[in-house]
């Protein structure tokens, strides 16, 4: 049996400023726009080369299992990349605004790039939700 992780939902005020900000600033393709029932719509996006798309909804019921988050509060979701320093280059080139490079050092979080698996940058989509970069040393599809 394997266990996919293939979908977050991620919690906005605004589908379309949401939608402007992953397709448009960040270049996330979108997989779907589409109302599935009156007063119900989704958006996915899928990062470029994820196995795990990014879901917005409008108007859409809590599910039986789950209560509502609050825009925001999405908090540390990594997206892992292979070149941090071109995926930094790519977001802030788009308009995100995305912290320096940082790493755990000695003394906590230090700039510059660390290590193998320990090299990070951070940025927040328009309602606070947070997100990490997280720099890999090879594609999924090689570790």
């Amino acid at each position: 049996m394997d266990y996919t992780i293939e979908v977050i939902v991620v919690p906005v005020t605004d589908i379309d400023r949401a939608k402007e900000f992953y397709a448009d600033r960040c270049g996330f393709p979108v997989d779907l726009d589409t109302e599935v029932a009156p007063g119900i719509r989704i958006v996915q996006l899928t990062p470029p080369g994820s196995r795990c798309s990014l879901a917005l909804s409008q108007g859409m019921p809590s599910s039986p299992s789950q209560s509502d988050m609050e825009p925001g509060a999405l908090r540390a979701v990594q997206i892992c990349v292979t070149d941090i320093t071109a995926a930094h280059a790519d977001l802030t080139g788009r308009g995100v605004d995305v912290s320096p490079v940082q790493h755990v050092g000695p003394n906590g979080w230090e700039e510059g790039r660390g290590e193998t698996w320990n090299s990070f940058a951070f940025f927040d989509d328009p309602d606070g939700n947070g997100w990490v970069l997280q720099e890999v040393p090879a594609p999924l599809s090689q570790r």
